[in-house]
């Protein structure tokens, strides 16, 4: 008789299931009423409140259960370089591959699924640059709802600056159309931009609703039936583009982020020249082969270019500009004006700065005196020039400050005179 295997459960994690559990079974249930749910004029308020009840309980799916320090598992990589790309896919379709190609950094690569089990890093040295690409886990259906290691893979995700969606260009375009639809339940929205939405909460006052434009999905009364679905009572609301339910549900929740993605097709060696051409031409995507090594540069090209990297280089005065090690900067990490380049090379510089003068494609003329606010491009040459410090003695009697002291009772007190 062998030994019977019993696994023992904490009070505290049987809980968290047995909680998470029953968030999945509520959204799977409200998904099934939507499902049966005609859309038509009568119906757009319930589905709007269908729709806020869900993005609720998916928010509560993410958070940390109540007691806990907030702290829960995922994957320790320290952010390193100038940029941070994450590859996300199913699982067999060349990730580990792709990462091997790029960066050198060796990653275990099998014909069998799930070779990759955690979070391997490496950096890619790009124009001057190093950009980190994680090689994360492969992702199932069901990964936002905790299936395999999915929760941890868009936590990780969520804190790159671009997503790379490896695709297998021999299957189906579902693939790409779960993937997104996955990354979307956790708050991520991909080549997206924020709605042009005006929402701020108020303590009194009641909801204020306006519009500058005619709205054709949204009117006032579905407007208040979200809101009371978030129990806001008092809030101030202005649409400045004709936005959805599901625009205006982001902006209530204000947890989503916004990210740019690149659908990377790959193994197109396996694949018809037809449906080559066909994915190739769509927006967003690049076609490559890892097998043959295709079109790996151009991958990197598209990337850099939606990256947005700004290489700014340093020019001493009476010296030659130095071209050797740029300053790299980014809309994501900082800004792209000279305040941020200041700052990048030291914080309290700014304060010292008299003017700059930059030479580049940024500037109208060669070289251009510019302030503190002005917008850097790629490959900006900039040099500072500081404010010349001041004499304490002045000159002449033209002093432009006195020496006393600032406050009577500092001043110093006369001998008395002797009678």
């Amino acid at each position: 008789m062998e030994p019977e295997l019993k696994v023992a459960f904490t009070d505290t994690s049987l809980d968290k299931f047995r909680g998470t559990m029953g968030i999945i079974e509520k959204i799977k249930e409200i998904e099934a009423e939507m499902a049966r749910t005609q859309k038509n004029k009568a119906t757009e308020y319930h589905l709007g409140q269908l729709k806020a009840k869900i993005a609720k309980l998916r928010t509560q799916l993410l958070e940390p259960p109540k007691g806990s320090s907030g702290a829960g598992e995922g994957f320790e990589v320290t952010k390193f370089g100038h940029g941070r790309v994450a590859l996300i896919g199913f699982p067999s379709v060349g990730k580990s591959t792709l990462l091997t190609m790029l960066t050198g950094t060796h990653s275990e690569a099998a014909s069998y699924e799930f070779t990759t089990l955690t979070c391997i890093p490496g950096i890619i040295h790009y124009n001057d640059t190093k950009i980190q690409l994680l090689d994360l886990p492969g992702i199932i259906e069901g990964a936002s709802e905790g299936k395999g290691r999915g929760r941890q893979v868009i936590a990780v995700s969520k804190s790159s600056d671009i997503v790379l969606m490896v695709l297998d260009a021999s299957k189906s375009e579902g693939h790409r159309q779960i993937l997104t639809k996955e990354l979307e339940a956790v708050g991520l929205r991909l080549n997206k931009r924020p709605p042009l939405i005006y929402f701020k909460k108020k303590k009194t006052g009641g909801i204020s609703f306006n519009s500058t434009l005619q709205l054709t999905h949204v009117d006032e009364k579905l407007c208040y039936q979200i809101l009371h679905e978030y129990k806001i009572h008092n809030a101030e609301i202005l649409f400045r583009e004709d936005a959805t339910v599901d625009d205006l549900i982001d902006v209530i929740e204000g947890n989503r982020k916004y990210m740019k993605c690149i659908y990377v097709y790959n193994k197109i060696d396996v694949a018809g020249i037809d449906d080559v051409d066909r994915l190739a031409r769509q927006p967003n995507s690049i076609v490559i082969s890892c097998n043959l090594r295709l079109n790996l540069d151009r991958l990197l090209a598209k990337m850099w270019e939606e990256m947005g990297l700004v290489r700014v280089y340093t020019k001493p005065q009476g010296q030659q500009p130095d071209f050797g090690d740029p300053v790299v900067l980014s809309a994501g990490r900082g800004g792209c004006i000279v305040e941020d380049f200041c700052d990048h090379i030291h914080r309290s510089l700014v304060k010292d700065v008299k003017y700059v003068l930059v030479w580049g494609t940024s500037a109208r003329h060669c070289p251009q005196h510019c302030g503190l606010t002005h917008g850097l491009q790629d490959e900006d040459v900039v040099q500072i020039v500081k404010k010349k410090e001041r004499d304490d003695g002045g000159r002449g009697r033209f002093k432009s400050h006195s020496n006393a002291p600032a406050r009577i009772c500092d001043r110093e007190k006369k001998a008395p005179l002797k009678t």
